[in-house]
């Protein structure tokens, strides 16, 4: 009888440690999962509040961008820019000073740049791989006359190069004597205009129709014992103008204007040429060769049209 009492104790008491056993494990196991979701909660939001602020950034960046490039966007207009590059083996001329001509017009940017010499054969605005490729289109260069402080000439090339915004890099390759492309950075910044340093705004030609006006000068520059007539003749026509230029000597044999040589249209009195107008109310460099010394001189002037005195020949204001 006690024999089977203590047996029986032996079996109750078995049987409570195999449920505390139970028990425990079951509860170690709602803990573990209970833990397995709070860390899969976690990771979801940690995971959401990642992805919200790549969000953020990126609209951040995209208006940064916007920002950028309409603060880069330039009225129509003629400037004078700076033109930096990522070799001191191309460069704008020294006569230059570091700067170009930039040309804003239809909301396009171009700049005109003067180079140190006749090395550079041509340009390409992107990568020297893709102009190296048939079919390329390459950037033709011009034929510039540059003057130095001491007042010495020297014929360079000169390239009319598409500008994709101000203060930016962007590629532009270029091929030597050579025959090789290379692959060079430049950067295009801080246009000014004549405004800007306390003087007038270049005059925008494409406000005004096409016709022939008369129009004011004054030019500085040579000995002051030769001038040209004002008011001269100004022909304009799809937002370009050609001057009329009379000398007040028969002496002059061809001119220079951005680097190209206009001869005279006339073979008796004084000397007369047909030349390109950039911009009114802005200083123009023009460059005479006279031949009422010993030997041909070159003179540069520098020649102003004042747009207030426009007026239509046609009407006779």
């Amino acid at each position: 009888m006690k024999a089977k009492t203590v047996m029986n104790k032996i079996i109750i008491v078995g049987g409570l440690s195999a449920c505390l056993l139970l028990g425990g494990c079951g509860a170690g196991q709602a803990a573990d999962a209970t833990s397995a979701e709070s860390t899969v909660t976690t990771q979801e939001s940690t995971a959401a509040q990642a992805e919200s602020a790549e969000a953020i950034a990126g609209t951040t960046e995209a208006a940064a961008t916007e920002t950028a490039q309409s603060e880069a966007q330039l009225p129509d207009g003629v400037y004078t820019a700076e033109f930096s590059t990522d070799s001191s083996m191309f460069h704008v001329s020294e006569a230059c000073d570091g700067k170009g001509t930039l040309t804003v017009k239809d909301g396009v940017m171009t700049i005109h740049i003067s180079l140190g010499s006749k090395k550079i054969l041509n340009l390409y605005p992107g990568l020297a791989e893709d102009a190296a490729k048939e079919g390329a289109v390459l950037l033709e260069p011009t034929t510039d006359t540059v003057t130095y402080s001491d007042g010495m000439t020297e014929e360079v090339y000169g390239f009319d190069v598409p500008v994709p915004a101000i203060g930016e890099e962007f590629d532009l390759a270029l091929i030597g004597t050579k025959g090789k492309w290379y692959d060079h950075k430049v950067v295009v910044s801080d246009p000014v205009t004549e405004d800007s340093e306390g003087g007038v705004a270049p005059f925008d030609l494409s406000t005004v129709e096409d016709g022939s006006y008369t129009i004011e000068l004054t030019m500085e520059g040579g000995s002051g014992r030769a001038s040209i007539q004002s008011p001269t003749q100004i022909t304009v026509a799809d937002g370009a103008a050609t001057a009329t230029l009379e000398w007040s000597s028969p002496n002059y044999d061809y001119m220079l204007v951005n680097g190209e040589k206009y001869l005279p249209v006339n073979t008796e009195g004084n000397s007369v040429f047909e030349v390109p107008v950039e911009a009114l109310d802005a200083p123009l460099t023009m460059i005479g060769d006279t031949v009422a010394m010993s030997t041909p001189h070159e003179v540069e002037y520098t020649v102003t049209f004042h747009s207030e005195t426009l007026e239509s020949a046609e009407s006779g204001k």
